[in-house]
This record gives structure tokens, sequence and C-alpha cells, in this order.
């Protein structure tokens, strides 16, 4: 019996990932502990959408390197995986197997960390390439699993007591062949909450409104980045929408969805980005009003448009 850390970097994408790795660890009869230095085996789960989260992983990788040559009898396998892997260009120093994303089988049922909310992956990649993200490249094309496969996942959670779902994605509204039929599916069951993450505001259609209107038991804070509130700004991100387009879409959400909610993500200090665009994205948040917004630094990605 082998004892495994696991440490996951990064996104809600990455967390159900996680579940799924601790559960095929834990179904062959391994020990997960919460210390890498008691780890025979040390997964570590990356993140790269910003340079500091990447730092972090070599930091890391680094930290548990250096104990090895200091102390004799600590000699862990380092297993990395998410989205570092697919975009190193070399062999990382200490690092001894690559796991690829895709290598993390949905047959496996996940062993989940929150025991309140149950985290369902709806599809993974993006076919976006808004030009400063590295998801594309990171994690691929967007696949969406199939519809029938989900509802039984939700079925396995509701057999074990989740009363709550979060449907996760990197762009869960255009999940194929309908994210508002799937959604109305999952509002279906006996759920006392459901919530998605991330959506883009260009895939927000009238009829994923209408659905979040029609059952209750749908979350009402709703996730919908905008970026920036600039329209130039909007077009080097290769954003597909206007500061009008942004700003009527809330206004029609709100026409239907009396008591509904936002948060959002917002990036500063992009590449062009003077006062008057940023006063732009002050002017939205204004307009708005966001419960929450994650505000963070544009960080350049390599292979990224904005980067180069």
């Amino acid at each position: 019996m082998a004892k495994v850390f696991i440490k996951t970097f990064g996104c809600v994408q990455n967390e159900a990932d996680s579940e799924r790795i601790k559960a095929y660890y834990w179904e062959r009869g391994d020990k997960l502990v919460d210390d890498w230095k008691e780890a025979d085996t040390v997964v570590i789960n990356s993140c790269v959408i910003r340079e500091s989260a990447e730092n972090r992983v070599y930091g890391l990788i680094n930290k548990i390197t250096n104990y090895k040559l200091r102390i004799t009898n600590y000699k862990p396998k380092i297993i990395l995986t998410g989205c570092l892997v697919p975009i190193v260009k070399k062999k990382i120093e200490g690092v001894d197997e690559m796991l690829p994303i895709k290598n993390i089988s949905f047959d496996i049922e996940p062993l989940r960390n929150n025991k309140k909310a149950a985290l369902i992956p709806i599809s993974s990649g993006c076919d976006n390439y808004c030009s400063y993200c590295i998801v594309p490249y990171s994690r691929g094309r967007e696949r969406s699993r199939p519809m029938a496969e989900i509802l039984t996942e939700v079925d396995k959670t509701l057999e074990k007591g989740f009363k709550e779902v979060i449907l996760i994605g990197q762009n869960v509204n255009s999940y194929q062949p309908s994210f508002p039929k799937l959604l109305e599916m999952v509002a279906l069951k006996k759920l006392k909450k459901i919530s998605f993450i991330s959506s883009n505001p260009w895939d927000f259609s009238d009829e994923l409104i209408d659905v979040i209107s029609k059952y209750k038991n749908i979350n009402r804070l709703i996730h919908l980045p905008f970026q920036s509130g600039d329209d130039e700004i909007l077009k080097k991100m290769n954003r597909k929408y206007t500061q009008k387009d942004y700003l009527g879409l809330v206004k029609r959400i709100r026409s239907q969805i009396s008591d509904v909610r936002f948060s959002t993500d917002i990036i500063v200090g992009f590449p062009g980005e003077g006062e008057t665009a940023f006063q732009n994205t002050v002017s939205v948040c204004k307009k708005v009003i966001f419960d929450i917004a994650y505000i963070n630094k544009y960080s350049p990605r390599q292979g990224t448009v904005s980067a180069k």
C-alpha cells in the first residue's frame, strides 16, 4: 500500500479532476495523506492560467526535490498532471512522470472533497481563443460529455445524499447539444440547488434565461465574466461582444429573473489599456453592481496572441 499526496492548483475543473485521481488511488488500496513529506507518490495537479499559478507549481516541485536531496530515505515519485503538461516544452527536473489530463477518465467515480456540493464536469477545453487565454492550448478543443452520462452522475450524487451540484466547464453554456436542455433536465431532479460555472456572455441565450427563470432550484447568482468594459480592449481580447451587448444581456436577464445577482471576472492592465479604457471598465461595475468581482492583473501567457 502506497501513501499518496495530491496537491491541486487552479480552478474547479482541476478540483474535479483531482477528485477522480484520489478515487483511482483509493480504489486500488493506497492511503491518501495530507503531508507530502509522508508520501511515496506526490501528484501535482497544475494550473497555468496566470504566471503566479505556474510559479507556485514549480515552487512546490523544487521544494520537494530539494527535500529529497537532504533526506536520505525520502524518495517519492513525483507525478505532474493538469494544464502544465500539454504546454511544457522540455522535461521538468524532479518530475518522474507526466499524466495528461485526457487520461483522467470520467469512468472513475470521484472521491468528493466538498461534502455539500458535488462538482459535475460537463465539458472540458475551449474553442473561443480569447487572445490572453492559454486554456485552448492547455486543455485542448472543447469536448462535451454525453448528456446521459452527466445525468447518471447527478443521480449518483443524489443517492449519496448530495442536495447541491455545480455544473462545470471552461464555457458551460456552449455545451453541446444544448446547455439549456441539460440544465432543465438537472433542475427536474430533486436537488435543492444547481449552479454552473463558467459562462461566456455571447453564448448566454434567451432559452437559457427562460430555463433559469422557470426553476427556483437554479442558483440566482450567475457568474458572467466581462473582463473589460472597453470595446477596443474587448476586440483585442477577442471577446465577441461590446460593452453595450454585455449591459443589454444583464438587462434581459434581470427583466426575467428579478432576484438575480451577478459575479464576474475582470482583467486590468491588458496591453493597450489606458485610463479611458480602465474607466469604461469601472463604469460597467457601477452599472451592474456585482456581488463578487474577481479582479486580476493581466498575465502574459506564452503562445497566446496577446503575449506576442
